[in-house]
C-alpha cells in the first residue's frame, strides 16, 4: 500500500506559477512511475506527465509542454510539478498517481485554479 499526499495547489493569476507536491510513504518510491492527472468536473482524468522510476525519462500532455516540469526526489519520497505560465484552461483537481506493474495509487487531489 502507497500513502500520496499533495500539496501546493491554489489560486493564482495567468500567467503566474505553481508547483505542487506529492509525498508518498507505505513502500519503496523508487519502485513506482509517477505520474500527475488532472480532472474537471464531468470529465475523465487526463494524463498531464510522467516520470520513471528514476526519473531518467519524462512524458507531458501536449498542451503543457514547455510549461510544466516534472522532478522526483527518490530520497524524500516525494515528485514535483512546477508549472509555470498558467492559463485558464489548467483550472482542475491535480492528482498524483504511482504505478508498478498492476499497482496503482491515488491521492486526494489539489485544486488549482487560474483566473484573474
Amino acid at each position: 500500500q502507497v500513502q500520496l499526499v499533495e500539496s501546493g495547489g491554489g489560486l493564482v493569476q495567468p500567467g503566474g506559477s505553481l508547483r505542487l507536491s506529492c509525498a508518498a510513504s507505505g513502500r519503496t518510491f523508487s519502485n513506482y512511475a509517477m505520474s500527475w492527472y488532472r480532472q474537471v468536473p464531468g470529465t475523465v482524468h487526463n494524463l498531464v506527465s510522467t516520470i520513471t522510476t528514476t526519473g531518467v525519462s519524462t512524458t507531458y500532455l501536449n498542451s503543457v509542454k514547455g510549461r510544466f516540469t516534472i522532478s522526483r526526489d527518490n530520497a524524500k519520497s516525494t515528485v514535483y510539478l512546477q508549472m509555470n505560465d498558467l492559463k485558464p484552461e489548467d483550472t482542475a483537481t491535480y492528482y498524483c498517481n504511482a504505478r508498478t506493474g498492476t499497482n496503482e495509487y491515488w491521492g486526494q487531489g489539489t485544486q488549482v485554479t487560474v483566473s484573474s
